[in-house]
């Protein structure tokens, strides 16, 4: 259910160890994740870009009254009412599920067998809506309009004081001194897509949350509005991005954007699923700190036809569709035509054409005094933020030379697991090593 809280205005735009297979081919089981979840204070944006053309889906992390919900977004241009819709929650669920940080195990072979080589891995305007005063505060009320449970104004504004005074005066919850984080914009010369919930509508739904709402534009700038956000935020906040383009990653323009460490071995006690947890949230606390939360991380990238080891099914057609695919050719139909500012669609197969990067950004008001900007690159190169469990082969050093050889050599890779472990948390090595003797063991599926 919907909690109270102290919240009034939601803004929502806001080297190789051994034993490890190597990066390109990715085999292995599945055996858990690190999903938004885990993080409080956590908004997620999915960013479909195609040309000039953005589709942009929110989710907020919004816990209150929904009397008490406002949400203020910057928008490049005015949008109209067949631009502005309602999604499902489970959208971002399975973009969540089928792109978050995963563990995956692997099983050490006996050591007194031949070695086999491995072959290749083949409406109307609502009711709630005044417009007193709007001209002589700078304000016009460019359109209104309501979608599901969401009444919605499109504003421009001459002075951020008097958009500012007129959101307060329409019932808008927003905190006291916002101008500041509106000018910018309003220099710009960008309009607000306002919203609020229209609790009749929203009863109806049964729903109990705010469902996700998505509206798309054309324009040059690929950015994300996130300012807004920091306006009453008490303390560092996490901002999860779903990005879906034709060609390649996605990274920002105006912030470092950096993969977080991945692809290396790590104690097999990290299989139990509460240990894997308080770990992942652990490391990516560290590098956000150590990167004085000025960085934006890249959690995974990967063409969505296909995944290794998959965390989830990669989505399908219709769920690229719900969450703003636009550039996919008709279902057994010839492609559609190209638009202005959009790039010529894509023959039709069997595949999607559709890459998925995943960024993770922890910041502060001081951290990240700009908005993202992003700009998708020519980098193809698949990645994930994976972890490995190496299962240690346990039969007896008699067996044959090779089994004392190899134990030799599995003492030392230990050791080089805790050591990273230790490194990527900040933990103490002794409980380290502690917890790894007590490891239980597991049987290959």
């Amino acid at each position: 259910m919907l909690k109270r809280a102290m919240v009034a205005v939601v803004i929502a735009v806001a080297p190789v160890l051994s034993g490890v297979p190597e990066a390109a081919a990715f085999c292995g089981f599945y055996v858990g994740k690190a999903d938004t979840s885990l993080f409080n204070e956590a908004s997620q944006v999915i960013l479909a870009r195609d040309g000039w053309r953005t589709t942009l889906s929110m989710m907020n992390d919004y816990k209150g009254e929904p009397s008490d919900f406002a949400l203020v977004v910057p928008v490049p241009v005015v949008l109209r009412r067949d631009q502005v819709k309602v999604i499902e929650k489970k959208t971002f669920d399975r973009l969540d599920a089928y792109s978050a940080p995963r563990l995956a195990e692997y099983f050490d072979d006996d050591p007194c067998l031949p070695r086999v080589l491995p072959s290749p891995m083949a409406s109307s305007a609502p009711d709630t809506v005044r417009r007193r005063g709007a001209d002589a505060l700078g304000v016009k009320v460019e359109d209104s309009f309501s979608v599901g449970e969401y009444d919605i104004v499109i504003l421009s504004a001459r002075e951020s004081d008097g958009l500012e005074t007129w959101l307060v005066q329409n019932g808008y919850r927003i905190p006291s001194g916002a101008a500041p984080a509106l000018r910018p914009y309003i220099l710009q010369g960008m309009k607000f897509f306002v919203a609020k919930v229209n609790l009749k509508a929203q009863a109806r739904t049964g729903a109990q949350f705010l469902r996700p709402l998505q509206f798309s534009f054309d324009s040059e700038k690929f950015m994300l509005p996130m300012r807004l956000g920091m306006i009453n935020a008490t303390g560092p906040q996490d901002l999860i991005v779903y990005v879906l383009s034709r060609e390649g990653r996605v990274e920002s323009t105006n912030y470092r954007t950096v993969k977080l460490p991945a692809n290396m071995t790590l104690p097999t006690y990290l299989r139990d699923g509460r240990q894997f947890t308080d770990f992942y949230k652990t490391m990516f606390d560290q590098q956000a700190r150590r990167e004085n939360y000025k960085v934006v991380f890249t959690e995974y990238f990967w063409d969505m036809s296909w995944c290794d080891p998959c965390a989830a099914d990669p989505l399908s057609r219709e769920e690229l569709l719900a969450a703003g695919v636009s550039w996919l050719p008709p279902d057994g139909g010839p492609p559609p035509s190209s638009q202005p500012g959009r790039r010529p669609p894509l023959p039709p197969s069997a595949a999607n054409p559709v890459m998925l990067t995943r960024l993770h950004v922890r910041y502060t008001p001081e951290s990240f005094p700009e908005d993202l900007a992003f700009q998708e690159t020519k980098d193809r190169q698949n990645f994930q933020a994976r972890y490995v469990l190496q299962h240690p082969w346990r039969g007896s050093p008699d067996k044959c030379k090779a089994a004392s050889d190899y134990l030799k050599a599995l003492r030392e890779r230990q050791d080089r697991e805790a050591r990273a472990l230790a490194n990527l948390t900040g933990w103490d090595i002794n409980d380290i090593r502690r917890q790894q003797s007590r490891a239980p063991a597991v049987t290959p599926r």
